[in-house]
């Protein structure tokens, strides 16, 4: 998906925004304790709101991974 890569040794190799080591599945991690848009572009100064446009739908493309990602985080 354009706007979104994996790069062996960045992140774990997690698929992140372009460019950066922002993770999908930190975002959708955010979004699901309830943190609004804003306050993401706010904590990321780097983050745009069309990367999050992207990190969505990656999101909803991949759920099991991003879910599998998530539950592993919260594991370790």
């Amino acid at each position: 998906m354009t706007g979104i890569e994996r790069t062996p040794g960045v992140c774990g190799g997690a698929a992140c925004i372009a460019g950066t080591r922002i993770a999908v599945w930190v975002l959708e991690g955010y979004r699901r304790l309830g943190w609004t848009e804003s306050k993401m572009l706010a904590s990321y100064p780097t983050l745009r709101a069309p990367d999050l446009v992207r990190a969505w739908a990656y999101a909803d493309a991949n759920r099991a991974e991003i879910d599998e990602e998530i539950r592993r985080n919260d594991a370790a």
